[in-house]
């Protein structure tokens, strides 16, 4: 029966992959608003960012995944009535569940980029703006890169996290690892089969994960070395 079913899993298990992928990459570039925002002098950009943090942090992700799919539409719909748009909204659960992720994990990557970015020395930001660098030259060229080596153990974490989370979005509808598994083990009436399946397919995502993100630490590494004499 797994035989049988492997290829629906594989399917499953890809579209999984490109969703935690491309929830990834919204949640990188939302991180690195949302640290820059909160460590801003100003506070029109200081107080969405730390309300966006506190409130996504505190919030289930089910929830959130349940309130873009089915009432952020429903309130754009009626926005749109009102002005009388002919325009009906309605996100693919692709989409949806991207976005959603995305839009989750990007506050915790917020903090994760915060005390990255604050893990440099401030005499480097001081000596690069001696040497005539403007602000943005400073920030992409001296503070950003070894921000990234300090933020490297926290965006692991938060992807191992990530792409389990992906298992919420087979409520929408979409035809994921989780839902493939779930149906095949409804029609075959053998879920510890099919459910320990699906549990081996995430635990090889993560294990491959970890594996390179051990990588990517050693060869990014942030220590200093010691000879022996």
């Amino acid at each position: 029966m797994l035989l049988q079913y492997l290829p629906s899993l594989l399917e499953g298990a890809q579209l999984t992959l490109g969703v935690a992928l491309l929830s990834l990459a919204v949640a990188i570039l939302l991180g690195l608003v949302g640290c820059f925002a909160k460590l801003s002098r100003q506070a029109l950009f200081r107080w969405p960012a730390n309300a966006y943090t506190t409130v996504i942090r505190g919030v289930p992700d089910l929830v959130l995944v349940l309130l873009v799919f089915y009432g952020v539409p429903v309130l754009i719909n009626d926005l749109f009535a009102r002005f009388e748009v002919d325009v009906v909204i309605d996100p693919p659960p692709f989409v949806a569940g991207v976005l959603t992720i995305g839009f989750i994990f990007g506050a915790y990557l917020t903090e994760a980029f915060r005390g990255a970015y604050l893990a440099v020395p401030p005499g480097q930001r001081e000596a690069a703006m001696a040497y005539g660098m403007t602000p943005w030259q400073v920030a992409w060229r001296v503070q950003l890169p070894q921000m990234l080596r300090h933020a490297l153990p926290g965006v692991s974490n938060n992807w191992l996290v990530l792409i389990k989370s992906t298992a919420i979005v087979s409520v929408i509808g979409l035809h994921d690892l989780m839902q493939r598994g779930g149906q095949a083990a409804g029609n075959t009436k053998e879920p510890f089969v099919f459910y320990g399946a699906v549990a081996l397919i995430y635990l090889a995502f993560t294990t491959l994960s970890e594996l390179a993100f051990k990588w990517l630490e050693k060869r990014y590494s942030i220590g200093t070395r010691q000879g022996v004499l």
